[in-house]
């Protein structure tokens, strides 16, 4: 029987354990105490050999092999590999024992479900709860030692009453290399079904419920014999082995008391006896002689798992569950605290101290807070407090703040880069003289040298303050900025000519063209091209005509050094709300206008292809009534300028000069 000691301490006490150590079934001193003895007799026998048989030449060669074995002994790590070795065996342990199958779960499903008091009822209850105890002996009798001295053959089995003579011939018919400890189980659901089939077993869901219950039942048989089957790697109990014996078997050398006059380090004091050699070796192979008996719980040691007595157990209740207390039920009555709100079991003189104890509430329940603290503060002021300290030293900071998050931020160098080489691309598509001034080539290149953070025609984004938006968007106005300037003392101004409108007038014509491109055949190619000829001189007129503050276009260079590279005309129909990311059309570049307004400046869009160079423009929808471009304000509108300052210490500001460009995404 397993050893229990669970009631000596169940209270902590002085010298709690004092009663234990003096136990000797299942100690370690039973289990140790023949290897104690071998280690402390060969111990004693080199000592021996030592002191009074060695020359004194053979002495001094002795002291220095006792002193390089106790030098060099400290490097087996004793401690490491038994605390990983004996911690996975104790879970091992535990596990095999929380697998070995319980007929109770099963007998109580079966007991409710499978109805029937007649002797065919009971003879179903009885034989299916037969098969499942047969079950757990075949494999317990295959796993353990105990049951197997037990029940050695299969006539022991069916002497004691677990199967039948008949049942025996079905077993051993079946041929299999294999454990046939399932064989019971699946007559266990034949039977299951067969009731089912009789109306015993009412519904489909208790069948269900009683064969999920033998399931996990089987499964608990089938963990045992693969924890038989599989145990610890041999490496790893032979590196434990090993690494325990050496170490004291070099101990028996390295641990020797030297001669004193020859003044050895450590060897002043002559003991005879190693006392704490023989404690280390005392906790040591205690701890190997720990693992060695948990390793296989089912054997016939003091702690071994007594499989006997469950079989015996399990067996018993199973057929008391099933049978005898089948529809058994006492009378109901009501209880005596039928008519008590707050019932409470009576003390007895011994626990009179329970009633002592308050009743837990919680660890804050008694936490003390000052009556001041205790009040609620306003949510007004809460927000403003938190606002104007986000806002820092000025107390607008906060709107400026959100004005700045709605401005294009740098999505990072390949962004940058893929811009500037657009905007130089851009250059050379078209003729220097079509640019405005302010981005001459000249200028570009100066500022790409100071380290490329400017904002022209190639698009590029305003520096974002908090940093924070995931869409990089393209100012409407364009113009040159330096981001090293604060975008604190950037001044605005306003003052765009009207470019929406000839936009409009440019769209709508071309849309007009690839209307007639699409009515009229293959067979009038000719006369398509007289039209589209014609068309495109009207709308050029009509541009001029609109637009009378607006330059003739400009023709290319020809400087036979220069070439122009003519960019295609994409025809592809595009959704409205896709804005172009390439330049107006020669026809309709503007001069150099007047400065934006810092609420025109970030008039902007996310950039949803930002993979596209120079997109051809789109082309509004039939009629040109609504447009998803955005507008300029006009030229005629009256200068304003605002200047804003919050907080730069640099007292020159920078003045953003802009060009009239689309919006680009």
């Amino acid at each position: 029987m397993t050893v229990t000691y669970t009631a000596q301490v169940a209270n902590a006490r002085f010298c709690g354990f004092s009663k234990l150590l003096l136990a000797w079934r299942g100690s370690i001193y039973k289990v140790l105490w023949k290897e104690f003895l071998a280690f402390f007799a060969m111990y004693t026998a080199i000592s021996v050999t030592y002191r009074f048989f060695l020359f004194d030449d053979q002495k001094r060669y002795f002291e220095k092999l006792a002193i390089y074995c106790n030098h060099y002994a400290s490097l087996i790590p004793m401690s490491f590999v038994l605390g990983f070795y004996v911690t996975l065996v104790v879970n091992r342990w535990w596990n095999q024992y929380t697998r070995i199958p319980l007929p109770d779960r099963l007998m109580c499903v079966l007991s409710g479900g499978l109805q029937g008091v007649d002797e065919r009822g009971r003879l179903l209850r009885r034989t299916m709860m037969r098969y499942a105890s047969l079950s757990a002996l075949l494999i317990l009798r295959s796993v353990s030692t105990a049951v197997f001295k037990r029940f050695p053959t299969m006539d022991h089995v069916v002497e004691a009453g677990f199967m039948t003579r008949e049942e025996r011939k079905k077993f051993e018919s079946l041929k299999s290399p294999y454990n046939k400890y399932w064989m019971p189980c699946v007559w266990f659901t034949n039977l299951a079904a067969l009731a089912r089939c009789e109306g015993r077993i009412k519904d489909d869901s208790t069948l269900k419920l009683v064969l999920e219950e033998l399931n996990n039942f089987r499964g608990n048989c089938s963990m045992l014999f693969h924890y038989d089957m599989i145990s610890v790697p041999l490496v790893y109990t032979q590196v434990v082995t090993l690494a325990v014996y050496s170490f004291f078997f070099v101990c028996l050398i390295g641990r020797q008391f030297l001669d004193p006059t020859q003044g050895y380090l450590g060897h002043d004091l002559d003991l005879y006896v190693p006392i704490f050699t023989l404690l280390q070796f005392f906790f040591y192979a205690g701890w190997l002689k720990v693992a060695e008996q948990l390793i296989n719980p089912f054997g016939e040691d003091d702690d071994d798992f007594e499989t006997n007595w469950l079989i015996d157990r399990n067996f018993q209740v199973s057929m008391m569950a099933v049978d005898e207390m089948y529809g058994d039920l006492p009378i109901m009555e009501k209880d005596r605290y039928w008519n008590d709100s707050n019932p409470r079991p009576p003390y007895t003189a011994a626990t009179l101290f329970g009633l002592r104890k308050p009743s837990f509430q919680g660890s804050t329940f008694d936490m003390a807070i000052p009556k001041e603290e205790m009040h609620f503060a306003p949510l007004a002021d809460i927000t403003e407090n938190v606002e104007s300290e986000g806002g820092g030293r000025h107390p607008n900071m906060a709107l400026f703040n959100r004005l700045l998050f709605t401005a294009p931020s740098p999505t990072g160098l390949m962004g940058g880069a893929l811009r500037r080489t657009s905007a130089q691309l851009q250059r050379f598509r078209r003729p220097s003289g079509m640019y405005p001034p302010s981005f001459s080539d000249e200028e570009g290149e100066d500022e790409d040298d100071e380290g490329g953070k400017t904002l022209g025609p190639s698009g590029g984004s305003l520096p974002s303050v908090l940093g924070q938006d995931t869409q990089s968007t393209i100012c409407s106005c364009g113009g040159v900025f330096n981001a090293r300037t604060p975008l604190m003392e950037v001044q605005f101004g306003v003052g765009v000519e009207r470019c929406g409108d000839a936009l409009q007038s440019q769209e709508e014509i071309m849309e007009e063209e690839e209307e007639e491109e699409e009515d009229e055949g293959n067979a009038q190619k000719e006369a398509e091209k007289e039209n589209m000829e014609e068309g495109n001189t009207e709308v050029t007129g009509d541009i001029q005509s609109r637009m009378p503050l607006l330059p003739s276009p400009l023709q290319p260079s020809r400087d036979p050094g220069q070439t122009s590279i003519r960019q295609p005309q994409d025809k592809t129909p595009r959704p409205g709300s896709t804005t172009p990311s390439s330049p107006l059309a020669p026809s309709i570049i503007h001069p150099r206008p007047t400065a934006c307004s810092t609420r025109d400046l970030f008039i902007s869009e996310p950039i949803t292809e930002q993979s596209t160079v120079i997109p051809a423009i789109p082309k509004p929808p039939i009629g040109g009534a609504k447009m998803s471009f955005l507008t300029v304000p006009s030229y005629s509108a009256p200068q304003r300028h605002r200047s804003v300052s919050m907080g730069s210490e640099s007292p020159s500001a920078l003045k953003l000069q802009t060009a009239p460009c689309s919006s680009q995404n």
